[in-house]
């Protein structure tokens, strides 16, 4: 373990670096207030219709020393008084986690602080214990169950505190996050195609179009048939008339919404009824689509057991911030790590499970 140089603060400040996939994010938190949140996305992958990994991690070289400046800059803080540095560790690209773990290993050395490992799915749900980042400005109590729906990942996790964390449910193929993407690809968008879904989605008819609900054992979940029976149902109607698409693509998009939404709530509500838990987060980037809000908040309201928790649109992405906090409450347990724990990790293989 390494020691930290600095006397151990109860209102640190800690840097979070988020290089998992194609965004580079760097946030300062002070303590659970988070005084800066820098995104650059990468706007090259839109051309190859999804994320290149090498392109992604050569981009992480370039944008994480820019990110950090605008970073420090915003929070105005003396880089003599950061306390950590936290960063993901994995699951992700691993081109582009070992760029984030490099800049890391670089500012922790240093800056002569202790490194803090974070894993990119419990850092998603514990941006909820940022001060007022979700709807209720409250921090959920612990049990709760959480939904982690992203552009990589779609699963269910039973969180008993800030680490102990179970998986109840994954899917077993394709990720809403990718779902989406695939499905907006038929209908002629670009990547990523879930934004877009949602854009021409407004003012749709949501029961206009039925699509088959996957049957799908327990708490898991398969995406790859809805998206064959709705590739299937787009053919065989293009084939009757080739502006199906563009006659109706707002009511396709609010259809597609609807379902995929009904999918995730029908798998959520079935989780707390096994488990008993009836506090529910959801977070992960597929978390800001408005359609799943509204699901989930009028199935809320009619269920009072339910106690629901969104976070706010600016931190279901991946972004530095959900980092940062985990780094910070890591900090506050003292679980910090050491330089020869991080420079022979093993990515393929650490994070199958919590």
């Amino acid at each position: 373990m390494l020691i930290c140089k600095k006397n151990f603060n109860e209102n640190p400040i800690i840097i979070g670096i988020e290089s998992s996939c194609d965004d580079t994010g760097i946030s300062v938190a002070k303590g659970r207030i988070i005084l800066s949140n820098i995104v650059l996305s990468q706007k090259i992958h839109k051309k190859y219709g999804g994320v290149v990994p090498e392109l992604a991690a050569r981009h992480h070289e370039k944008n994480l020393p820019l990110a950090f400046k605008k970073a420090i800059k915003k929070a105005k803080i003396n880089m003599n008084y950061i306390h950590a540095i936290s960063f993901t560790l994995g699951p992700g690209l691993i081109g582009s986690l070992l760029v984030g773990t490099a800049f890391a290993r670089s500012l922790s050395l240093g800056l002569g602080v202790p490194l803090l490992k974070i894993n990119h799915i419990q850092a998603h749900l514990l941006v909820h214990f940022i001060k007022n980042s979700n709807m209720n400005n409250l921090y959920p109590k612990f049990p709760f169950l959480g939904l982690v729906i992203s552009g990589g990942h779609t699963q269910i996790i039973e969180v008993n505190d800030y680490f102990q964390m179970k998986i109840l449910g994954s899917s077993l193929d394709e990720s809403v996050g990718n779902t989406f993407d695939k499905i907006a690809k038929m209908l002629g968008f670009y990547y990523p195609g879930g934004p877009m879904i949602e854009l021409f989605a407004k003012g749709g008819d949501k029961k206009k179009f039925t699509f088959v609900k996957p049957l799908v054992k327990g708490l898991n979940f398969s995406f790859s048939g809805l998206i064959s029976n709705i590739s299937q149902y787009i053919k065989k109607e293009l084939k009757k008339d080739s502006l199906f698409i563009k006659r109706n693509i707002h009511d396709l998009c609010a259809s597609i919404q609807k379902i995929i939404a009904e999918i995730l709530l029908e798998k959520v509500h079935k989780a707390t009824l096994s488990t008993k838990i009836f506090r529910v987060v959801l977070s992960g980037g597929v978390s800001s689509n408005n359609e799943i809000r509204r699901t989930f908040t009028s199935f809320s309201k009619k269920y009072c057991c339910w106690r629901l928790f969104l976070p706010k649109k600016e931190y279901t992405t991946d972004n530095g911030a959900m980092i940062a906090i985990a780094g910070v409450i890591k900090y506050e347990k003292r679980l910090f790590d050491s330089d020869l724990d991080i420079k022979n990790y093993l990515p393929f293989s650490k994070f199958k499970k919590f």
